[in-house]
């Protein structure tokens, strides 16, 4: 199932995506969890701003 997901993520033509990874620190506990994203890679210098 997983082909499926990325045969369709590189159609011709089609919008193009990035996987954003971003490190949250935890002020509670101050260890640090990992969020990741599928954005567009137009819009991966917006993101990375948040």
């Amino acid at each position: 199932m997983a082909k499926k997901v990325v045969a369709t993520l590189k159609k011709e033509g089609g919008v193009t995506y990035a996987k954003v990874i971003r490190a949250i620190k935890s002020e509670k506990t101050g260890s640090y969890t990992f969020k990741e994203e599928m954005v567009p890679t137009t819009s991966v210098q917006d993101t990375l701003k948040k």
